[in-house]
C-alpha cells in the first residue's frame, strides 16, 4: 500500500462530499427547497419536474423573497438567516437552519435563483451556480414577487453518483410521498406538482378552522377518514392532535404513517417504538397502524440537528415524550366502543355475492352439534337485558330463539323497531352458527361475533384491570401441579417468576426440568389445565423476541394475552341465550374489544339492506 502525503482537499470536492450527505437523489433536493419556500412564509407552491426530477426540478413559490445584497449568499455554504449564534441551535423554530442546502446542490446540478421581494421596488434578481467555488454575481431578471429555484442536471458533476440514480418512474414516486408529506403538514398552503408538463396533485388551501379533515382526506384517502379516530391530547407542555387509524383499517406495509414535530416531518425510532406499543394487542400478526399525527413542544426540548436529513430529532425527555405519546394514543384507541364503530365493522353484500353464499339455517338457536352442554361460561351479565326491553311486541324471530333456548335461561323480549330504540349495540343473541359463531340482531340488522375473539378480550382487559389495581390475586391450589419442561424453559420459569406472579400464576422451579404450579389467578376457570397453560406461557416467553427484550410491563401483558386465550370459551361450545347476551353486553363496556388479543376481528355488522340487495328485495 502506498501512502500519500496530507493535502488540503479543493474547495469544489469539498462541496461535493458535503453534499453526499444533503442529496441523496432528486426527492433530497425537493425537500429542500419546499422546506425553504415555508420558511419563507409561501401561501403557494408551484413544482414542475422533468424525466422524474433528473432533468429538471423547479420550484416557485410567492414567498419573502431575498434581495440582491443577499442572493449571492443564498449559495454559500454556512450562510443563512435563519440562526445566528449557538443558542438559537437551543430552539430552533424553522425547517431549515444549517445553510447548506442550496450550496450543496448547486455543488452538483446546474441551479439557478431567482427572487424578488416584497416590501422593495429593486425588482428580480437572478443568480447561478455550477459546481464551481465562486459566487455568481446577481442579474437582473423578469419575475414575480417570491421566488424560483431550478435545478437542472442532476449529479452531471458527480457521474458516479448519478448511476446510482433509478428509473423516472422510481425517482417520480419518491419526490410525490415526498411531496405528500410535506403538503400534509402545511394545509393552509396552495400546493401544484406537475411532471413531463402534466398536473400530478393540486391541494387546495385549507383554512385553519377546518381542521384539516379535507387535506387529509384527499392525500390519505377517503376510506382512511372513514376509520380514522380524531385525536387531541395535552399533558406536560406537548400537545399531540391528528387522526389515528381503527385497527379494522392495519396496513400490510407502513406507508400510511406521518409524524411531526412541530410541522417538522420526522422518522424517530422512540415514536415508531411508542406507537407500536400503543397498537400492540390490536394488530394481527405482522399488520402496520396508520395514522397521522402532530406533536408539539417547546423547541428547547427537542434537538433537530440530529441528522443530516433532519428526519431524526432527539428529545430531552425522551421517556417522558415517549409515555405521552403511547397512553395518548393508547387510551383513544381504547375508548373505542361498539356504538361508536358499527360503520366501521360493516360488511356489504351485493347481489353477485349470492352464487357464492350460504345463508344458514338457525335451528334451535344453536348449532347442530349434539353434545353434552359445558358448565356455564364465567359471564356476568353487565346490564340486564330487561332494561333494553320495551313493551313493544316482540319480534317473531327473536321470540322463537327465546322459546328453543335452554329453559333455564329464557331470554328477554325485544322490540322490532327500525328506529332501534331501546335496543343496545350489538342486539340480541338470536342463536349460533357451528358453535363458533353468534347471531344477533340489532337495529341496523345482523352480527356477527367470533365468540372465542370476544370473549379472549373481555377476559383479557378483566386480567390488566385487576393487574393495574394490584397484583393479580393467587387461588392456592390444593394439590400443586408437576409440569415436566425442558431445561431451558425450566430456567425461563425461574427467570420470569416474578412477572408470573405479579399476574396470579405461582411456579417454583423444583430440578433441572421440573416446574410445580401452586397457584392460578383467581379470575380463571377453575377448569384450566394448568400444566397447558404454564406450557404456553413459557413458550411465548421464549420464542417471542419483542416479548422477550420488553420491560416488565409488556411481558406482564404478554402473560396475560396468553391466559385469556386459553380461558376464553372455545369453538363449538354451545351457550345458552342468556349467556351470549351477557358477552355481548360486555363487549359493549370493554375496551379495544372490535380486536381480539391478536388483532383479529371480534364482531362483523351486515347491515339489513345489504341483505335486501342480496336476495333482491324491492328489485
Amino acid at each position: 500500500m502506498t501512502f500519500q502525503s496530507i493535502q488540503v482537499l479543493p474547495a469544489q470536492l469539498v462541496s461535493q462530499i458535503a453534499a453526499g450527505e444533503v442529496v441523496e437523489r432528486p426527492a433530497s433536493v425537493i425537500k429542500e427547497l419546499l422546506e425553504n419556500s415555508m420558511d419563507a412564509g409561501a401561501t403557494r407552491i408551484d413544482v414542475e419536474l422533468e424525466e422524474g426530477g433528473m432533468r429538471l426540478m423547479r420550484v416557485r413559490d410567492n414567498g419573502s423573497g431575498v434581495s440582491k445584497e443577499e442572493l449571492p449568499l443564498a449559495l454559500a455554504r454556512h450562510a443563512t438567516s435563519k440562526i445566528s449564534n449557538l443558542m438559537d441551535l437551543d430552539g430552533i423554530h424553522t425547517l431549515g437552519f444549517r445553510g447548506e442546502a442550496l450550496p450543496s446542490i448547486a455543488a452538483v446540478s446546474r441551479l439557478q435563483m431567482t427572487s424578488r421581494r416584497h416590501d422593495g421596488d429593486a425588482g428580480a434578481w437572478t443568480v447561478s451556480g455550477d459546481g464551481g467555488d465562486q459566487l455568481a454575481t446577481p442579474q437582473p431578471a423578469a419575475h414575480a414577487a417570491g421566488t424560483t429555484v431550478e435545478v437542472r442536471d442532476l449529479f452531471y458533476a458527480v457521474p458516479a453518483r448519478r448511476k446510482f440514480l433509478k428509473s423516472e418512474r422510481t425517482e417520480l414516486r419518491h419526490i410525490e410521498q415526498l411531496f405528500r408529506r410535506i403538503a400534509l403538514s402545511r394545509p393552509a398552503i396552495d400546493m401544484r406538482m406537475s411532471h413531463n408538463g402534466k398536473e400530478m396533485l393540486r391541494l387546495r388551501p385549507e383554512p385553519e378552522s377546518s381542521g384539516n379533515s379535507r387535506r387529509v382526506a384527499d392525500l390519505c384517502g377517503e376510506g382512511f377518514m372513514a376509520h380514522a379516530l380524531p385525536l387531541t391530547h395535552s399533558a406536560a407542555g406537548m400537545q399531540l392532535d391528528g387522526w389515528i387509524a381503527q385497527p379494522s383499517f392495519s396496513r400490510s406495509q407502513p406507508d400510511l404513517q406521518y409524524f411531526y414535530v412541530n410541522g417538522r416531518m420526522v422518522r424517530d425510532k422512540l415514536v415508531q417504538s411508542a406507537l407500536r406499543r400503543a397498537y400492540a394487542d390490536v394488530l394481527h400478526n405482522q399488520r402496520h397502524p396508520a395514522f397521522v399525527l402532530f406533536l408539539s413542544l417547546d423547541p428547547r426540548q427537542v434537538d433537530v440537528n440530529a441528522h443530516p436529513t433532519k428526519h431524526e430529532v432527539r428529545f430531552r425527555e425522551s421517556r417522558l415524550v415517549y409515555e405521552f405519546l403511547y397512553h395518548a394514543v393508547h387510551s383513544a384507541i381504547a375508548d373505542e366502543r361498539p356504538q361508536d364503530a358499527a360503520g366501521q365493522h360493516a360488511v356489504q353484500l351485493t347481489a353477485s355475492d349470492q352464487s357464492n353464499t350460504v345463508v344458514p339455517q338457525l335451528a334451535g338457536g344453536v348449532s347442530g352439534y349434539v353434545q353434552p352442554r359445558q358448565s356455564a361460561m364465567a359471564l356476568g351479565v353487565a346490564e340486564a337485558a330487561a332494561l333494553w326491553a320495551t313493551n313493544d311486541k316482540s319480534s317473531g324471530l327473536l321470540a322463537a330463539a327465546s322459546r328453543q333456548s335452554t329453559h333455564e335461561h329464557p331470554i328477554a323480549d325485544s322490540p322490532e323497531r327500525s328506529d332501534g330504540r331501546g335496543t343496545p349495540p350489538l342486539g340480541f343473541a338470536l342463536g349460533q352458527l357451528h358453535g363458533i359463531y353468534i347471531l344477533a340482531q340489532n337495529a341496523q340488522g345482523l352480527v356477527l361475533v367470533d365468540m372465542h375473539a370476544a370473549h379472549e378480550r373481555v377476559l383479557f382487559e378483566r386480567l390488566k384491570r385487576a393487574h393495574h389495581a394490584g397484583a393479580v390475586p393467587v387461588q392456592p391450589l390444593l394439590v400443586p401441579v408437576n409440569v415436566s419442561v425442558s431445561e431451558h424453559d425450566a430456567s425461563l420459569a425461574e427467570e420470569h417468576a416474578e412477572a408470573l406472579l405479579e399476574v396470579g400464576l405461582k411456579v417454583d422451579r423444583q430440578g433441572p426440568q421440573t416446574v410445580v404450579v401452586r397457584g392460578l389467578p383467581v379470575l380463571m376457570n377453575r377448569q384450566v389445565d394448568a400444566q397447558q397453560l404454564l406450557r404456553d406461557v413459557l413458550a411465548d416467553l421464549g420464542s417471542d423476541e419483542a416479548v422477550a427484550g420488553a420491560g416488565l410491563a409488556q411481558k406482564v401483558d404478554a402473560i396475560l394475552g396468553n391466559m385469556a386465550c386459553k380461558d376464553a370459551v372455545k369453538a363449538h361450545r354451545l351457550l345458552s341465550i342468556d349467556e351470549m347476551n351477557a358477552l355481548l353486553r360486555d363487549m359493549e363496556n370493554t375496551e379495544r374489544s372490535g380486536q381480539c388479543n391478536h388483532g383479529r376481528p371480534t364482531w362483523v355488522q351486515l347491515e339489513l339492506s345489504a341483505l335486501d340487495r342480496l336476495f333482491m328485495r324491492g328489485q
